[in-house]
C-alpha cells in the first residue's frame, strides 16, 4: 500500500512539473511573438522563468525601454539576449558595455551592429580578450583603434594596427 502512495505522489509531481513546463513554453512563445502587446511585454518581464525573459529580450518588437530594463536582469543569458537584439538602443549598449559579467561585455564587443560608442567604452576594459575583440570589430572607429594601438598587450596593439590598415585600404578603394 505504501508503494502505491509513493507511486501516486510521484505521478502527481511529474504531472505538476509537466504542466509547469507547458505553461513556461506558452509564455516563451508569447514573449517571442511579433504581435506581443506592450502591456504583455511588461508583464512577462517580471516572469520568474529566466527563459521567458530571455525570449522577450530577443524579441525585436519589445519596447526599447523594456530592453533597457532587461539589460539589468539578474540572469546573464537575458542580458546577452538584449545585447544581440537589433532594437537595443545606443544607451543600453553602453550600459551593457559596463556589465559586471565579462561574457556580456564580450558579446557586446563582438556584436556586428554594436554602436561605436559602446566599443569605445570596451576599449578601456580590464580584460585583454575584450579589448582584442574591440580591435577586431569592424564598427570600431579610427580614434578607438588608435587608442588600442598603444595597448600594453601586443596582440591587442597588433590587431588594432591591422584593423587601421584595413580601414585605410578600404578608403583607398572607395
Amino acid at each position: 500500500m505504501a508503494r502505491f502512495w509513493f507511486v501516486a505522489v510521484l505521478c502527481i509531481l511529474f504531472a505538476g512539473s509537466l504542466f509547469a513546463s507547458e505553461a513556461s513554453d506558452a509564455r516563451r512563445r508569447l514573449a517571442s511573438s511579433p504581435s506581443l502587446s506592450e502591456s504583455q511585454s511588461w508583464q512577462l518581464s517580471h516572469d520568474k522563468d529566466w527563459t521567458v525573459r530571455q525570449s522577450l529580450a530577443r524579441n525585436r518588437r519589445a519596447p526599447t525601454t523594456l530592453l533597457d530594463k532587461l539589460a539589468q536582469d539578474p540572469n546573464v543569458q537575458v542580458r546577452i539576449a538584449v545585447a544581440t537584439n537589433l532594437s537595443t538602443t545606443e544607451a543600453t549598449f553602453q550600459r551593457l558595455a559596463r556589465d559586471k559579467d565579462s561574457s556580456v561585455r564580450s558579446v557586446v564587443a563582438r556584436f556586428e551592429y554594436v554602436p561605436a560608442s559602446a566599443l569605445a567604452v570596451l576599449a578601456r576594459d580590464s580584460s585583454t580578450d575584450i579589448r582584442l575583440e574591440v580591435a577586431r570589430n569592424p564598427n570600431t572607429t579610427k580614434q578607438t583603434l588608435h587608442l588600442l594601438t598603444r595597448d600594453p598587450q601586443p596582440e591587442v596593439a597588433n590587431s588594432a594596427t591591422i584593423s587601421l590598415q584595413r580601414l585605410a585600404e578600404d578608403a583607398q578603394g572607395d
